[in-house]
């Protein structure tokens, strides 16, 4: 597995992460993806929502755990009683493998263990808030260093090793390639976005930028 932004950088089945794009138009959007870690006796990661998912994901991989809260799925899950909310549903989870979701919107889950705690809350944000008011906190995992290596090379792949790691991204969106002969409601996930991402990384103070070309 890879984070969804490391697919999108290293254009490794990229388009799996594509919804994560879709609603950049042309301009430069900034303080986006944020993402953090203070290591100690544990790490500790901080993300926006966008990581939700990759977060989940990752601690289905290393340990079987039951999880609780919400899931968001845009199609209606057979056998189980889901809440109409836009264009997805809501499920309530409780002591769940999630297995049941192949294919989720948002995870908006917890989970509870002597080595990985993690809590997302419960609402995602609204669309269209500032670069100063994204909360950079909206997911929280803890895990024991044991983790530690397979999760650097799914989400600090490219970073150095530090005590306090801060990342954000600047998404400049210069192109967006409308396909021919596509439905008007398929426009703009059919679209391609181009442009470049700007990676800031700040390790222990110091801080280095990265430029990656965005096709998408």
């Amino acid at each position: 597995m890879s984070s969804f932004l490391k697919k999108v950088i290293e254009k490794n089945n990229a388009e799996s992460a594509k919804r994560y794009f879709l609603r950049f138009g042309k301009g430069v959007y900034n303080q986006r993806f944020l993402i953090s870690y203070t290591k100690g006796k544990n790490i500790k990661v901080r993300g926006s929502f966008e990581w939700a998912n990759d977060f989940v994901r990752f601690v289905k991989e290393n340990k079987d755990l039951r999880f609780f809260g919400r899931v968001m799925s845009l199609e209606k899950i057979q056998g189980m009683n889901g809440k109409k909310k836009g264009a997805s549903f809501v499920y309530d989870v409780e002591e769940s493998s999630l297995e049941e979701f192949q294919n989720p919107y948002f995870y908006l889950v917890n989970v509870n263990s002597n080595d990985i705690v993690l809590k997302i809350k419960k609402a995602l944000p609204k669309p269209g808030k500032e670069a100063d008011k994204i909360d950079d906190k909206f997911c929280a995992l803890d895990i024991d260093v044991k983790y530690w290596p397979k999760f650097k090379e799914y989400f600090f792949w490219d970073v150095p090793e530090g005590k306090k790691v801060q990342i954000e991204h600047t998404l400049e969106v210069t192109e967006v390639e409308i396909p021919k002969d596509v439905p008007t409601e398929e426009v703009r996930e059919k679209s391609v976005r181009k442009g470049k991402i700007v990676r800031k990384i700040t390790v222990d103070g110091k801080e280095t930028v990265k430029e990656y070309d965005l096709v998408i």
